[in-house]
């Protein structure tokens, strides 16, 4: 069964499934590559990258094999998603970064282009930066360079990530073509209800990061995958918790970045489409304990641009 797709207000469509590729700690770029060609066989056709993660060139590497061997007839068969750094978020910096990502992925474009975080830091830093390396952002300045990569046809759509309804009306307000979505963190123990509504409002598309709490990141939480009231479901259901976790994102009309380096569970990911939660269990699932997991703290100083959580995320930390 294929992936059903959305449209996005760019006319794109984009599978309601992606397949991240963040990984920490890094595996061998060869293991890399035999996992993202792996995820290619099993069924995804939309793979969420950034310059950040360090896989662009291994997931370009699978998508060189996948189309050698036959498995995609094509590259537009794909839907390739990468992410502007903060050390490139400035209006002369976007077009050289995204002229590097797609260097690495061995693409001539990419489906859709984001901003990161709506953050900037100093130029050169590479790895763990600190509070002091932050300074002014220039959503302007920034956006209008990400509208250049789309006339370009670099990228088919633009978008941002961890926006918040204050950071998206003033990106709204100067841009000529809105971003096509919002990439945030997500799931059932942060529905991000406010913030649902106000893209839905704008025709922005949501999609979902860290929708089982990401319990191996440093940052992460088992509010996920220990929720009492997602293992009563999944009994009932006679389905897994991540199944039930993933099929409540998509009930809310956002896409959801699934991932897995584990060939069973990408096959059980996807197995969302052809069952549904009922009225009780949406309402249980609503009344969930909410807490954001990623809290950027480190996008915060007292003399920076964001001297608070509140003020990184629009007051909703």
């Amino acid at each position: 069964m294929g992936i059903p797709e959305v449209v996005l207000n760019s006319g794109q469509k984009m599978p309601f499934i992606g397949y991240g590729t963040a990984a920490l700690p890094m595996p061998p770029p060869q293991t890399l590559v035999s996992v993202f060609f792996d995820a290619i066989e099993v069924g995804y056709r939309h793979f969420d990258t950034a310059s950040m993660y360090g896989t662009e060139e291994s997931l370009g590497q699978a998508v060189a094999q996948a189309l050698q061997r036959g498995l995609l007839k094509s590259r537009d068969q794909l839907f390739i998603t990468s992410k502007l750094w903060c050390t490139d978020a400035h209006h002369d910096l976007v077009l050289p970064a995204l002229s590097r990502t797609l260097k690495k992925l061995g693409l001539e474009y990419v489906d859709l282009y984001l901003i990161h975080f709506p953050v900037r830091l100093k130029q050169g830093i590479v790895g763990e930066h600190s509070n002091e390396d932050v300074i002014p952002f220039d959503i302007k300045g920034t956006w209008e360079a990400m509208e250049e990569c789309y006339r370009l046809g670099l990228a088919k759509s633009v978008g941002v990530s961890n926006f918040g309804c204050k950071k998206l009306s003033q990106l709204l307000h100067h841009a000529t073509i809105p971003p096509a979505v919002n990439q945030v963190e997500m799931n059932v123990s942060w529905q991000q209800e406010k913030l649902r509504h106000f893209c839905r409002e704008k025709g922005i598309q949501m999609s979902a990061w860290s929708p089982l709490g990401a319990n191996g990141a440093s940052w992460g939480t088992l509010d996920v995958m220990g929720s009492p009231v997602l293992k009563d479901i999944a009994i009932t259901k006679e389905k897994s918790v991540p199944r039930v976790a993933l099929r409540w994102i998509l009930e809310q009309g956002v896409c959801v970045i699934v991932k897995s380096f584990n060939k069973e569970r990408m096959k059980q990911n996807l197995q969302i489409f052809d069952w549904e939660l009922c009225d009780d269990e949406l309402e249980k699932i609503k009344k969930i304990p909410q807490s954001r997991a990623f809290k950027g703290k480190n996008f915060v100083h007292e003399n920076g641009p964001y001297k608070s959580l509140e003020e990184l995320w629009d007051d909703d930390a």
